[in-house]
């Protein structure tokens, strides 16, 4: 099956399935006449369990050592309570369904991703929320764009400031009109710029996130 096909069935963007593909988490069939990716059943099932234990916090990291057998599911859930107890993360709804995972599965192959994302949008009905890895992400790159664009922004006034100052002692009218127009352009593009990254952020870019 096709990519939107697959995005549609887990419910998560072709970007984030792209991204988990880059990171080695899923690794789909091409086909041979047009290099095309075709996805099996298998690789539906794999991303709801890439998209479960996200949705719990586990890193991508942890996520990919499941995969290649070199942390049990139990150790892997285990290690996700401690965390959450370390960083003070008050949802007892969360602890419960790693516990219950852990009870239930002996290991990723196991694993029913499907059970436990349905049983976890009743509870989010109720207004529990588990974690949402995406708007977490969505607002570091939101920050980095902003705090980019500002300094980059401040840099051209600067320089501004600098040739109106340099024209005062040594005036060179021709120069200083130059100056601001190449400057002033380089404002006007920067927040050009900025006003589209937002707006593809806001668009829902993958999850992707240094520290997974």
């Amino acid at each position: 099956m096709k990519i939107n096909q697959v995005a549609e069935l887990v419910d998560i963007t072709k970007k984030n399935i792209r991204f988990y593909e880059d990171q080695g988490l899923v690794d789909p069939d091409r086909d041979p006449t047009n290099g095309y990716r075709e996805y099996t059943l298998k690789d539906v099932e794999n991303l709801k369990q890439i998209k479960l234990l996200r949705q719990l916090g586990v890193s991508i990291e942890n996520i990919r050592k499941l995969q290649n057998g070199s942390l049990s599911l139990e150790r892997c859930m285990k290690d996700r309570l401690t965390d959450l107890d370390e960083e003070g993360i008050a949802l007892e709804h969360m602890k419960s369904m790693c516990r219950l995972i852990s009870d239930e599965n002996e290991d990723i192959k196991a694993l029913d991703a499907a059970l436990y994302l349905d049983k976890m949008k009743d509870i989010e009905k109720g207004g529990v929320q588990f974690m949402n890895v995406k708007m977490s992400d969505v607002n570091k790159r939101k920050t980095g764009a902003i705090l980019a664009a500002v300094a980059v922004v401040l840099f051209a006034v600067a320089m501004i400031a600098i040739m109106v100052w340099a024209n005062s002692v040594d005036p060179a009218p021709g120069v200083l009109a130059f100056m601001i127009v190449i400057f002033g352009g380089i404002i006007v593009g920067v927040l050009i710029a900025l006003r589209q990254r937002l707006k593809e952020v806001e668009g829902g870019e993958q999850d992707a996130a240094s520290k997974y």
